[in-house]
């Protein structure tokens, strides 16, 4: 800067500039801003010098900017939108049509069949600079993830989540079992008597993403003879890839039956067993509560995913309880918005 440091430049006098330059007059610009004329032709004269630049020249009844001061426009809105931000965090803009933000999703496999396509497509619609990353989970570790940053939102059905961490209830799912279609005794097998004489795909739960798994996998292994279990596998999507190819049943959650029936030309029917609900939710970390751009991703998945809640599971409906959506979420402590 020829004529002082950046220093020297004072972001009242930048303000001022900006409202100047989108009302291309002086007299204008003080309306606005409930200051007098003096003040802004003062900080006008400063900016000059620190500029080294008129900046605005009069043309008839109107002050035209000059090249720089056209320059200087936009990156002149974003400083100072940035300077409103810092001092009010809340409130400040997250526009994803200007955005180039990466966000960055921790989610399990089943996760990133539901999620990723529905979320990329969405950030794709609203920002032509948007980015978006999946990570692998681990739920002993996610919470150190979401803490630094290294990830935004952890997504899907972690009962063992640490409590000091947000979250918010997306939906709740059921268990569907499945087999092929050409399965021999496909019209039977939802009868109990049939269904714990079958052979039998059982996903494991698992500390990198399917601990919420653990009681359906008690509930099954509980119905059936250790003999009908043809596999032991820790994917319910390969699950239901293994059960396309031969005759074992597999119990994954409903959503992603529904999503891989037709793909994998499967049969779908309601498990006779007592099934657990499975409470999907988004957490996140304190320090990025109200951060705008995560505002706008968790609101996001919220209008994405907040309809997927499948009614056909077995309620839980204890002594004293209810099987409502708010009843379950409270028990699992997750808020429902």
């Amino acid at each position: 800067m020829p004529n002082g440091n950046y220093l020297d430049l004072q972001l009242r006098d930048l303000h001022l500039l900006q409202a100047m330059l989108g009302e291309g007059s002086l007299t204008r610009a003080a309306a606005r801003l409930g200051v007098t004329q003096p003040t802004l032709s003062k900080a006008l004269a400063r900016l000059r010098a620190q500029l080294d630049d008129p900046l605005l020249v009069r043309d008839g009844q109107m002050m035209r900017p000059t090249p720089k001061a056209a320059e200087l426009l936009a990156p002149l809105n974003n400083l100072l939108s940035g300077a409103r931000g810092l001092l009010d965090p809340e409130h400040a803009p997250f526009d994803p049509r200007l955005s180039s933000r990466l966000f960055r999703l921790l989610v399990s496999d089943v996760g990133m069949l539901l999620f990723l396509p529905a979320v990329t497509a969405h950030l794709a619609a609203s920002g032509p600079r948007l980015k978006l990353e999946a990570l692998p989970l681990d739920s002993r570790h996610f919470e150190a993830r979401l803490s630094t940053g290294e990830a935004d939102l952890a997504l899907g059905a972690y009962a063992k989540a640490p409590r000091d961490l947000r979250r918010q209830l997306l939906y709740t799912d059921g268990y569907t079992s499945v087999a092929r279609r050409n399965h021999p005794r496909r019209d039977h097998l939802a009868r109990p008597g049939e269904f714990r004489a079958a052979q039998h795909i059982l996903v494991t739960a698992s500390e990198t993403g399917h601990a919420a798994h653990q009681i359906a996998q008690q509930s099954i292994e509980a119905a059936i003879a250790p003999e009908r279990v043809l596999l032991k596998l820790p994917s319910f999507i390969a699950a239901a890839l293994v059960a396309a190819g031969s005759d074992g049943i597999a119990t994954i959650p409903s959503n992603l039956a529904e999503a891989l029936k037709e793909r994998l030309r499967l049969v779908a029917f309601r498990p006779p067993l007592s099934m657990p609900p499975i409470m999907v939710a988004q957490y996140w970390h304190e320090r990025y509560h109200r951060d705008a751009g995560h505002r706008w991703l968790r609101q996001a998945c919220v209008a994405l995913f907040s309809h997927k809640t499948v009614r056909r599971h077995e309620p839980l409906v204890r002594a004293g309880g209810s099987s409502t959506l708010p009843a379950i979420a409270a028990r699992h402590n997750l808020p429902t918005s």
